[in-house]
């Protein structure tokens, strides 16, 4: 029941957002879907072969991050190939589950099929997490610099003070990362005396960082830079992903650094603590907000990503769907594989 009321007030907060949406921006359904049948084939089927790269490469990120020296020793890694249907599966959980719930479903296929303790799932699922957060803040940091320096938007000198904004916070989720073992052990030392007088507040507080230190521990450093080798080339294909679909609806010629900043302030949006269902309505926000400040009508702007999210979300949901039949079926192989035939 608690699962079925979270989904409920998931579409309801959906439904709100997509509305006001439309209301603030004049648009209507009805230009949503002729931008739908406007799309044209080669930008579309130029997104789709770019969607498609996008999953083994989550997958090698994944394998990765799980390949540990002393786990080797003991049990089989997972690859690269047998993880592009857990990749696909979970992408599909995780994207309309509400509050982020399905991405809890790492931990079962790593489970099932490895069985991988659920702190290390959990750890390595944070990790990727974290690396996309990076590459996200670091490619919209060089966005509105080049948008900004280049006058290729409407506020140039807001867009140049949100870039080097950024390079902070880019380097600060560096060295997080990088060096987060020993800093958070000194701040879990150091904050001590402040989560014991800040009752309930700082014991969540003082959890988030014991969650923090423990999965940064469980990746080894060797999988943690191979992992970052591939993050940045997952998240130029996402943003060639959105810059081809957003031409083949008709927005005017954008520069990559553009595109980059509109679907970057998208996907930031999108990690709003907002229950909304497959982030419609917060992400396109973030859509229109950043391809209005590049010069696009923000009617177009509105109708292009609502279509454009539109056409993620099918995606999602039929390689998540062939994802999953295709991950049972391996682990259901693989189980009797291990079992042998019967005596």
């Amino acid at each position: 029941m608690k699962s079925l009321r979270q989904i409920l007030l998931s579409f309801a907060v959906t439904g709100l957002l997509v509305w006001l949406l439309l209301r603030v921006t004049g648009t209507q359904w009805g230009g949503v879907v002729r931008a739908l049948r406007s799309v044209e084939w080669p930008w579309y089927l130029g997104a789709l072969f770019t969607q498609l790269c996008i999953y083994p490469l989550r997958a090698a990120r994944f394998a990765s991050l799980l390949d540990n020296a002393t786990w080797r020793k003991q049990h089989r890694s997972a690859g690269t190939a047998e993880l592009i249907p857990v990749t696909l599966a979970h992408t599909l959980l995780a994207y309309l589950l509400p509050a982020k719930v399905g991405e809890a479903s790492l931990l079962w296929y790593l489970k099932r099929g490895w069985q991988v303790p659920a702190s290390r799932s959990l750890a390595v699922l944070l990790v990727a997490r974290l690396l996309d957060l990076l590459f996200v803040c670091a490619f919209l940091c060089v966005a509105c610099l080049v948008v900004g320096y280049g006058n290729l938007s409407l506020e140039p000198a807001r867009m140049r003070a949100l870039g080097w904004i950024l390079v902070p916070v880019t380097l600060v989720l560096v060295v997080g990362l990088w060096k987060g073992v020993s800093l958070l052990g000194r701040v879990r030392v150091a904050l001590q005396p402040l989560w014991r007088r800040t009752g309930k507040l700082g014991g969540r507080l003082r959890d988030l960082v014991d969650r923090l230190h423990g999965a940064l521990q469980e990746v080894e450093p060797r999988a943690l830079a191979h992992a970052a080798l591939w993050s940045p080339i997952i998240w130029a294909l996402v943003f060639v992903f959105y810059a081809l679909l957003a031409r083949g609806l008709g927005m005017q010629p954008l520069t990559f650094a553009q595109a980059t900043f509109g679907a970057g302030l998208a996907v930031l949006f999108g990690l709003l603590p907002i229950s909304a269902f497959a982030g419609f309505g917060s992400q396109d926000a973030g859509w229109v907000l950043g391809f209005v400040a590049v010069g696009v009508d923000r009617v177009l702007a509105t109708e292009a990503g609502l279509a454009i999210h539109l056409i993620y979300a099918l995606h999602i949901v039929v390689l998540g769907v062939l994802g999953h039949a295709w991950a049972r079926r391996w682990a259901a192989e693989r189980t009797a594989s291990v079992s042998g035939p019967p005596v």
